[in-house]
């Protein structure tokens, strides 16, 4: 069963008109703005209305020893659980977390009914949301307790010590538009109750990713980000970045530089093998970068594929991930999910529900089960990849604007992040909003949308560019009329 979140900003939820707010409106002049009294509207309550069409899914976890339970976390709509490996989703922190971006989780290993989530997804597209630090669960979902470091912005990756429930690292980048000093890893002994930072370069640069030697957990591998956005930019890399090492759980580390790209570095991602723990790949954005690959535990690296397939926008993606039992298979995430049978030297594309890869979870003990977050949610997989369970079951899609219509009852329109624009009714005669009561319009994700005053079933949906889309419901005719000159948008 689906349990809509009510915190689920990210989906459209009921707006009222001003005809149906009545007599709480009051014109405040003449030719002034109505206003509206406001006992009337704290006695509103959201409802969600969809679409059930999942939006972008920047952390997954699964569990040791279950193949039927996983966890997913949404960029707006908080962390999510399914106990019938992706066939339903219900909402585990609504009301719970004051953030509803969602950039790590993680399931203790010896203990399931501990989880780790980090809120601030560490994908910084321009609408990136910052997050509140991290929360900790210790009934497998039920409940949550804020665990601390409240001003890290935006967290990359959280791992938990295999035997120790409450030992427990963080990779914070920190705040992504300007510099703060909470950014870098921090360990934690005590499940969050306390931190503390083990590895900080600057103010500027936070750690966006972090593995763990399967075979040796005092063996951690850090990667160093110099990053922040700008209204009108992104810096992305700089000499603060690279990547680090520990021999000792976190009490020192040293830099890796040895076969690495020497100046500027942007995003790494960084794996170690289950199968060979002193095998270590490392996907580094440089001028010379590429998949880098270390087979004496990090003393030293070698390009092993350079192919810029897997760094193109490499501040969005970069995620590299060893399969626990198979020293020669890895997987690479970017627009599309990769994978490597000969140690990262060629690659496969594994077709997935929806395109833009952010984070992988593969099953210690069955390397077959894997649950993938992308732009459209999240999806399980049991044989390996070459099925995935659907998306159609996530109400979390971000919705970038509200347009309402005229009609009783009203549509409410808007654009999804990495989808269609869609219209969507404020009810219906049956029990619910299905499938079959909402369309797609055109447009994208960007875009605004304007109804037609005369006939509500002519709209008009935008996108990148200037792209504008006419759409007559009437007839299932949709047609571009951009106007002069065309725009094109690079990626």
């Amino acid at each position: 069963m689906i349990k809509p979140s009510r915190r689920a900003l990210l989906s459209l939820s009921l707006l009222l008109t001003p005809i149906q707010l009545g007599g709480a409106l009051s014109a405040a002049h003449a030719d002034g703005p109505a206003t509206v009294d406001e006992e009337y509207l704290e006695a509103l309550e959201l409802r969600n209305i969809g679409p059930y069409r999942g939006g972008r899914v920047t952390a997954v976890a699964g569990v040791r020893g279950d193949r039927q339970t996983f966890y997913m976390g949404s960029t707006g709509g908080g962390v999510w659980k399914t106990t019938d490996a992706g066939l339903g989703w219900a909402n585990v922190s609504d009301e719970q977390f004051e953030a509803g971006s969602i950039g790590a989780l993680a399931v203790a290993p010896s203990d399931a009914n501990v989880i780790y989530a980090g809120t601030g997804s560490a994908c910084p597209r321009g609408n990136v949301s910052p997050g509140v630090g991290v929360y900790r669960s210790t009934d497998a979902g039920a409940s949550w307790t804020h665990a601390g470091l409240a001003d890290s912005g935006q967290i990359g990756r959280i791992r938990v010590h295999p035997q120790d429930p409450d030992l427990v690292y963080v990779a914070a980048l920190g705040h992504i538009f300007g510099p703060n000093e909470e950014r870098g890893v921090f360990r934690s002994r005590d499940g969050g109750d306390s931190w503390e930072k083990v590895l900080y370069v600057s103010d500027r640069a936070g750690a966006v990713d972090l593995a763990m030697d399967p075979a040796n957990p005092r063996i951690l591998f850090a990667a160093i980000w110099q990053a922040e956005r700008k209204p009108w930019t992104f810096e992305g890399g700089g000499e603060d970045g690279g990547l680090w090492r520990s021999k000792d759980g976190g009490d020192s580390w040293e830099e890796l530089t040895e076969g690495l790209p020497s100046g500027l570095k942007g995003r790494i991602g960084v794996t170690v093998s289950g199968a060979a723990p002193d095998r270590v790949w490392a996907l580094v954005e440089a001028e010379d970068g590429g998949l880098y690959r270390s087979d004496d535990g990090g003393d030293s690296f070698r390009l092993i594929n350079p192919d810029r397939t897997f760094r193109q926008r490499a501040w969005y993606y970069t995620h590299v991930y060893a399969d626990p039992s198979d020293r020669e298979t890895v997987y690479v995430l970017n627009t599309g999910l990769y994978r490597s049978h000969d140690g990262g030297k060629e690659f496969e594309h594994i077709r997935v529900p929806h395109g833009d890869q952010h984070d992988l979870w593969i099953h210690p003990d069955d390397p077959r089960v894997l649950i993938n977050g992308n732009d459209g949610g999240a999806n399980v997989s049991l044989n390996g990849g070459e099925s995935w369970t659907g998306q159609a079951n996530q109400p979390t899609a971000e919705m970038y604007r509200v347009t309402v219509d005229d009609r009783f009852p009203y549509h409410v329109y808007g654009c999804q992040q990495d989808n269609s624009c869609v219209a969507v009714p404020s009810r219906t005669d049956s029990a619910g909003i299905e499938r079959h009561h909402w369309y797609v319009i055109g447009g994208c994700e960007s875009g605004h949308v304007a109804v037609d005053p005369r006939d509500p079933d002519i709209t008009y949906s935008g996108c990148y560019g200037g792209q504008i889309d006419r759409y007559d419901h009437a007839t299932g005719q949709e047609r571009q009329i951009m106007a002069y000159p065309q725009l094109a948008v690079g990626q």
